[in-house]
């Protein structure tokens, strides 16, 4: 019997992955799958609640799957699969539904921010609707224990409150889960005190992100060599030329927070490297460490053929889908659906 308590989470196959998706969240699982019962998805039907070239959808939900594998997520430690692949998260997703508010959807923050140029008026319903979909994922698996950033905690509250009111109306058939926040980014079991969060190379004030318009807020997962220097060689910096890590230089501090991270040293340990020395060595050197870092990432990835990932996340759905028909089938049950 297994004691070990469940954990779930996912990444959607859309634009391209970075470091900060690396050390806020992957580089975690790696470690967590050791401790928890672990479950890890390609979330592909969240990626569509925006329009999606089809071609590109596929090749990224590869790529993410192959990202996760050369990370480090072992498929003997680890589930891990297509979100589509397992019908039951849209069924779940679809009883939920009926026990959903809509002001409570209405509150999310992440809808609000993501249709703030266009308006709501414009936006699929499956936008909308992506938090209840994201309380199925959860749900589903008798999740006990989901890793997010602290922009999808409000998602897990939501999780949260639809399994306590299913449990409140039809008897008792969800675990509810807790949400798992980092206070600190770990690599090699090392923190790098950002609160989980890499902030833009192009502006220190908000996190890196894989959607931002310009490829200057991020060091993409499968950049190159000379596009990482030249990136780090754009990123912004504050007034100033010492190297020291202060609130007063967010800038600065963010990229020593990325120097720490992938070079194992402390915040502290890289001023007195520095001493003495201005920005232009200290963005060379960085540029540097963290291609030292992803120089063998990236030939994990490219020796990692398409069949062989489409087959462990095939074998992956295949361990998965039990348990998600076994709840599902329980809560139809509940509801009075014939089983």
């Amino acid at each position: 019997m297994n004691l070990r308590k469940r954990i779930f989470s996912g990444v959607q196959p859309s634009g391209n992955l970075h470091i900060g998706n690396y050390l806020g969240a992957i580089a975690n699982w790696v470690k967590l799958q050791d401790e928890f019962e672990s479950i890890f998805c390609v979330v592909d039907m969240h990626a569509i609640t925006v329009p999606q070239d089809p071609e590109t959808l596929r090749k990224k939900t590869i790529e993410i799957a192959k990202i996760y594998l050369a990370a480090g997520i072992d498929p003997k430690k680890s589930s891990i699969f297509i979100q589509s692949q397992v019908s039951e998260h849209a069924e779940l997703m679809w009883i939920l539904n009926t026990i959903a508010k809509m002001p409570e959807l209405e509150k999310m923050t992440q809808f609000k921010d993501k249709t703030q140029k266009g308006g709501s008026e414009g936006a699929a319903v499956g936008l909308f609707d992506y938090p209840v979909l994201m309380a199925a994922d959860i749900l589903l698996y008798g999740t006990e224990v989901v890793p997010v950033g602290e922009d999808q905690k409000q998602h897990v509250e939501l999780a949260r409150d639809l399994a306590k009111r299913f449990n409140q109306k039809f008897g008792e058939t969800f675990i509810i889960p807790k949400a798992f926040i980092k206070e600190e980014g770990m690599l090699a079991g090392r923190s790098f005190g950002v609160g989980g969060r890499v902030m833009g190379l192009d502006n220190p004030e908000k996190k890196m992100s894989k959607s931002a318009e310009s490829v200057y807020n991020r060091i993409e997962l499968l950049d190159d060599e000379e596009t990482i220097r030249r990136k780090i060689k754009k990123a912004v910096t504050d007034s100033g030329s010492e190297i020291i890590y202060s609130d007063d230089k967010p800038a600065l501090k963010n990229l020593i927070n990325i120097y720490a991270a992938f070079s194992e040293k402390s915040p502290k340990e890289i001023e007195k490297l520095y001493v003495g020395r201005g920005y232009g060595d200290f963005k060379t050197e960085l540029a540097e460490v963290i291609i030292g870092f992803l120089k063998p990432f990236q030939e994990k990835f490219n020796a990692l053929s398409e069949e062989e990932v489409l087959k462990i996340l095939a074998d992956g759905a295949a361990k998965v889908r039990p348990i998600a028909k076994a709840k599902l089938d329980e809560v139809k049950g509940k509801v009075g659906f014939i089983v």
